[in-house]
């Protein structure tokens, strides 16, 4: 099948190659799909897309008028997709739903570690000949309190790696699962109670109209002093710039972050020779508590062969015009 694939990057084109074999026809683009890049697609029966991509109703109008049938996300979130807009113009859409929750969650974690042991600061004043320990002390995982917001596939790994550290783990989700509970010795709670008694709380959400911005000035105020957020799900959860206003009263002690609401027109680019035109971003790199990964906690060889082998076969099935159990 002749598909495009747009916001192509170096790390993933060899997972989609050899996933696709010569079933199918890939033409990749650095270009990310926005209105003004839809052109781009030339009347493909197929096109890919990954996280900060834009498929909203324009631009799936402009891919239905060029001959697009197929709507292939490279990714398990879909909330940058008008679905209404795809079924009206007649584009099947799939993604993937589950590439490794392992890659996400572990990243997580190692984000509340580098936070808490300063391993950042520590490493660079190493490479600077500082051998001094002073301001670097950090806490005992084992003991704390994690607040862990979303039990689906990466929330339910969070819980496990946590639970091995010996932590106490209260959790919010709408479905409750006594095995968690038997296996890990969780406490499903309310979300006032998590935010009142966590010492770190990690978010595992999808991006929805509910829970936009569930992280903002009043749920900062309910929070622990010196409390720890991680953020490694859609930069959309946290109203980034409460955030900053919690990290400056000090109610937020440290800030890890693998995702980042204006992400789109900075995350997996180069900008290294530009001016920082951001201003909410340049204001939290300026804190030295704050950690911030260009969305890459999906990044392992694992993940990147799972979604590439995903993609294939969404596509094999969209070609045979067979069921997916992948669509959406």
């Amino acid at each position: 099948m002749n598909t495009v694939v747009f916001s192509t990057h170096k790390f993933e084109k060899p997972f989609l190659t050899g996933a696709a074999g010569d079933r199918h026809e890939l033409r990749f683009l650095e270009a990310r799909l926005t209105a003004d890049t839809a052109e781009l697609a030339g009347g493909a029966e197929a096109v890919s897309i990954f996280v900060n991509d834009e498929a909203n109703e324009i631009v799936i109008n402009k891919l239905a008028q060029s001959g697009t049938k197929f709507l292939v996300l490279r990714s398990a979130g879909f909330n940058n997709v008008d679905l209404a807009a795809a079924k009206k113009n007649g584009i099947r859409v799939a993604r993937v739903p589950a590439y490794s929750p392992y890659a996400v969650a572990e990243h997580a974690i190692a984000l509340m570690l580098a936070l808490n042991r300063k391993i950042v600061r520590a490493s660079n004043r190493v490479h600077d000949l500082n051998f001094s320990l002073d301001g670097l002390t950090g806490f005992d995982m084992n003991g704390k309190t994690v607040g862990v917001v979303g039990a689906g596939q990466i929330g339910r790994v969070v819980i496990k790696i946590l639970h091995g550290f010996g932590c106490r783990l209260l959790v919010v989700d709408e479905i409750q699962d006594a095995s968690l509970v038997r296996d890990f010795a969780i406490e499903y709670t309310t979300m006032d109670r998590l935010y009142e008694e966590s010492d770190i709380i990690t978010l595992h959400l999808p991006l929805t109209p509910g829970s936009k911005h569930i992280i903002n000035k009043e749920s900062i105020s309910k929070m622990k002093k010196s409390v720890m957020l991680i953020n490694t799900s859609r930069g959309g959860l946290i109203n980034t710039k409460d955030v900053i206003q919690g990290l400056k009263s000090g109610i937020i002690g440290y800030l890890g972050l693998d995702v980042y609401e204006e992400e789109s027109a900075l995350f997996f680019d180069d900008h290294s020779e530009e001016i920082l035109m951001d201003d909410t971003i340049s204001r939290l790199l300026t804190f030295r508590n704050v950690l911030i990964t260009s969305h890459q906690g999906f990044l392992t060889d694992t993940a990147l062969a799972n979604i590439a082998e995903s993609t294939a076969f969404n596509l094999d099935r969209f070609e045979k015009n067979e069921a997916c159990k992948n669509e959406i």
